[in-house]
């Protein structure tokens, strides 16, 4: 049970990566991630209105008609989403700023009213609001990845503060604004995508070499233990 609930967590953080893996949420994956304060507080609130429907949906899933279960759904997100929105703007106001209409926008990213009609309308409410944590913590994750290349390279600067010694006036290496840009923000987010694809190609290729090995092996040892008889009856 405890193997199962850990795995309903994790399989969001790499695995099953909203984001990197399944390539869901991109908007504000590449809208908001200019900076890590603002990629942190993306991913905060995402993961709250991922963590409190999960657990909404999961508990009335019994009682909502099928015919109507997304408006539902979409109805339980957008109550999340406010309160979240209130949260930000009375504890946050400069985050709220920077973050501006994509903030509201959860209401329609693709990941939350994913998990509530794959998963949480199908599972238990402990196991729906472990899927929401993991999958919240992966989305940031992701945007954390994007937004500390996109602000190193973009700026010079890392959660909004200078890197000593590199970027400095006079200096051969000077930040790239277009990073900070659009044009940047789709640059950064090809080259990270290229490179776990490349790594699951890899990581791909050793297991199935691994798995021919083993083949191998086995065949050999088959093959030993045929030719061991008719030796010993020759020998005899």
């Amino acid at each position: 049970m405890k193997a199962s609930l850990v795995r309903e967590f994790s399989k969001g953080l790499i695995k099953e990566n909203p984001v990197l893996v399944m390539v869901l949420g991109c908007c504000p994956a590449l809208a908001v991630t200019t900076g890590v304060q603002n990629a942190i507080g993306m991913g905060a609130a995402a993961t709250l209105v991922l963590l409190g429907s999960n657990v909404i949906v999961s508990i009335i899933r019994r009682w909502i008609p099928n015919e109507i279960r997304i408006a539902c759904y979409i109805v339980v997100i957008a109550s999340f989403v406010s309160m979240t929105q209130l949260l930000v703007k009375a504890f946050a106001p400069e985050l709220d700023k920077a973050l501006g209409i994509f903030l509201p926008l959860i209401v329609v990213n693709c990941i939350i009213l994913a998990r509530a009609e794959a998963f949480a309308s199908k599972n238990g409410v402990i196991a729906s609001a472990l899927d929401g944590l993991g999958m919240g913590t992966g989305f940031t994750i992701a945007l954390l990845i994007i937004s500390s290349v996109r602000e190193i390279l973009g700026s010079g600067k890392v959660a909004g503060i200078p890197i000593a010694g590199s970027f400095s006036p006079g200096s051969i290496l000077q930040p790239a604004t277009a990073f900070v840009m659009a044009p940047g923000a789709l640059i950064i987010f090809g080259l990270v995508l290229g490179t776990i694809a490349a790594l699951q190609l890899r990581r791909t290729r050793a297991e199935r070499e691994a798995r021919w090995q083993a083949v191998l092996e086995a065949w050999k040892e088959a093959e030993a233990a045929r030719s061991s008889p008719k030796r010993a009856k020759g020998g005899g």
